[in-house]
C-alpha cells in the first residue's frame, strides 16, 4: 500500500515538472580590455595569441620620444640644481675659512665683518634656494621613472590572450585596444531564454550545466537575469555560474542548460 502510495506522489509531481532547455556559451567573467596611457610606438611584443600569462608580466613594450626627451630635461634639471648647490656649499665655507683666519691674525679692526656676515647670508639664502630646486627636480625625476613603468604595459591578472590589434613599430595612443585578457578561472555560462519563459526562471536557482564537446556535467546557479529585452527576438540574457574544476574549459564553447520548473 505504501509502494502504491509512494509511486502515486512521484506520478503527481512528474506531472507538474516540466524542464525548460535551451543553449548557452562560455564567457568569462573577467575579460580586460589593455591599451596604453601614454602615445608612443610599439618597441617589444612579449606574448601572442593563445599564450597565458601571469599577473604583472610585461605584455608590451613602449618607446616614446616624448618621453626621452621629458626624462632628458628632468635628468638635466637635477644636475644643474646639484651644481649650483656645490657652488653655494663651496662659497659659504670659503667665507667661514675667511673669517677664521682672520680672527686668528687679529685683524679685527681692519675687517668689514658686517660685511662679510651680510655675504655669508645671502650666500646661505642662495644654498636654501637651490636645495629646494634639487627637492623639486628630484621630485620630477621620480615622476617620469613612474612614467617610464606606464611604457611597460603589465597584465593586471593571470589569464590568456585571445585578441591582439598590434605589431611591432605601431604608433599607440591612449584608449586605443591593443590586447584582450581574458581570465580562465571565472567562467559563466551566457543563454538566452524567450519572453514567455521569463517567468520560469528566478535568479538563484540551480540547474543542470552540460558542455557536451567535453562531456562535462555539473550544476550550476543562476547568477543573474538581465532585464532587457533584445527589441528583435524578444529574448533575455542569464548568466549561470559553475565550478569548472580541472577541466579544460574555455570561452566560446557551447553549452546546455536544463532549468526544472513547475507547471502551474
Amino acid at each position: 500500500m505504501q509502494r502504491i502510495f509512494l509511486l502515486f506522489v512521484l506520478m503527481t509531481l512528474a506531472a507538474f515538472t516540466a524542464t525548460l532547455n535551451i543553449t548557452g556559451t562560455v564567457v568569462s567573467d573577467n575579460q580586460k580590455m589593455i591599451g596604453a596611457r601614454y602615445m608612443g610606438y610599439v618597441k617589444h611584443i612579449y606574448f601572442d595569441i593563445g599564450d597565458s600569462v601571469k599577473r604583472e608580466d610585461t605584455l608590451f613594450e613602449l618607446e616614446s620620444a616624448e618621453f626621452d626627451i621629458m626624462k632628458n630635461q628632468a635628468d638635466l634639471a637635477l644636475e644643474q640644481a646639484d651644481i649650483m648647490v656645490d657652488m653655494y656649499r663651496t662659497r659659504l665655507d670659503s667665507i667661514r675659512r675667511e673669517k677664521a683666519l682672520l680672527r686668528v691674525r687679529g685683524k679685527d679692526n681692519s675687517v668689514d665683518w658686517n660685511n662679510l656676515d651680510i655675504t655669508a647670508d645671502n650666500v646661505q639664502a642662495g644654498l636654501a634656494a637651490t636645495r629646494s630646486l634639487v627637492k623639486n627636480a628630484a621630485e620630477k625625476v621620480k615622476q617620469i621613472a613612474t612614467i617610464a613603468n606606464y611604457l611597460e604595459v603589465k597584465a593586471p591578472n593571470d589569464g590568456i590572450i585571445v585578441q591582439k590589434g598590434i605589431r611591432v613599430g605601431d604608433l599607440i595612443v591612449p584608449g586605443m585596444l591593443a590586447m584582450v585578457l581574458v581570465d580562465l578561472d571565472h567562467l559563466e555560462i551566457e543563454g538566452q531564454i524567450s519572453e514567455t519563459d521569463l517567468l520560469r526562471v528566478n535568479k538563484g536557482d540551480f540547474i543542470d550545466v552540460e558542455i557536451p564537446s567535453i562531456k562535462f556535467k555539473t550544476r550550476g546557479r543562476i547568477k543573474s537575469v538581465v532585464p532587457s529585452a533584445n527589441p528583435m527576438t524578444h529574448t533575455f540574457t542569464i548568466r549561470v555560474s559553475f565550478h569548472k574544476g580541472h577541466k579544460k574549459i574555455f570561452p566560446g564553447m557551447y553549452a546546455k542548460l536544463k532549468i526544472d520548473y513547475n507547471e502551474e
